[in-house]
C-alpha cells in the first residue's frame, strides 16, 4: 500500500499559492532593477494564486521600470492577485507600483510623496500631430525637453487614477488620507480596482 504524506502535499500547494516578492528601492541601482523585473515576470508567468511584492527602501524606481512594471502587472494571469506591501515610505515612481495591488498594506508610520512633474504643458507630443521629416530634429542633453521627464509625467497620470495629482503632489500623504480614498483596509475598493484596472484588461490581451 502506498502511503501519501498529505502534509506536505499541503504546504507545496500553499507555497505555490502564495508568493513573496522583495524590490528592495536603492537610491541609484537601474542593474538591480533590472534584473528584478526580470525575476517579476518569472515569477508571475508560475500563475500564483497570490504574489506579494514587498517594497522597502529609501530610493526611488526610475519612472520607466515603474512603467515596466505596470505592463507587466497588468498583463498577469487572470488567476493571480497582487498584494503590494509598503515596508517603507514611497516616493514618485514607486508610489505607482504600490498603488497597483489588489490588496495594500503600507507601515502605519510610513507616508507616499510625489512630486510635480518638471515638464512643461507644450513638453509632450500630442497623438494628432502631423510630423514631417524637415520639422524632426535629434535631442540632445542641451534640450528643454528631458525624455525622463516624459516618462515620470505618464506615471502621474497613472497615479491619478488613484488619488487626486493636481492636489496631492508635492505633499507627503499619510495613513488618513490613504483611508478617506479607500486605498487601503476596504476590500469593496480593493475589488472594483482590481477589476477596473487589472484582471478586466487581461482577457483583452491577445495570447
Amino acid at each position: 500500500m502506498t502511503t501519501i504524506n498529505t502534509g506536505n502535499f499541503m504546504k507545496t500547494k500553499s507555497r505555490q499559492n502564495f508568493r513573496r516578492f522583495q524590490l528592495n528601492i536603492y537610491a541609484y541601482s537601474n542593474g538591480y532593477c533590472i534584473e528584478r523585473i526580470g525575476q517579476l515576470e518569472r515569477a508571475l508567468a508560475r500563475k500564483p494564486r497570490t504574489l506579494q511584492i514587498d517594497l522597502m527602501g529609501v530610493g526611488e524606481i526610475p519612472a520607466d521600470s515603474a512603467l515596466l512594471i505596470r505592463s507587466i502587472l497588468m498583463n498577469r494571469s487572470a488567476e493571480t492577485r497582487i498584494v503590494t506591501n509598503a515596508r517603507s515610505s514611497l516616493q514618485n515612481a514607486t508610489v505607482l507600483i504600490w498603488l497597483l495591488g489588489d490588496r495594500r498594506i503600507i507601515r502605519e508610520d510610513a507616508r507616499l510623496f510625489f512630486r510635480h512633474t518638471t515638464l512643461s504643458e507644450n513638453g509632450e507630443v500630442k497623438p494628432h500631430d502631423v510630423w514631417k521629416e524637415c520639422e524632426t530634429k535629434a535631442w540632445d542633453s542641451s534640450d528643454d525637453i528631458d525624455p525622463e521627464e516624459g516618462d515620470y509625467a505618464k506615471v502621474l497620470q497613472a497615479i491619478n487614477e488613484f488619488l487626486p495629482v493636481k492636489e496631492l503632489a508635492g505633499r507627503m500623504i499619510h495613513l488618513p488620507v490613504l483611508r478617506q480614498f479607500g486605498l487601503v483596509e476596504n476590500e469593496q475598493v480593493d475589488g472594483f480596482l482590481a477589476t477596473a484596472f487589472g484582471r478586466s484588461n487581461v482577457a483583452l490581451v491577445p495570447r
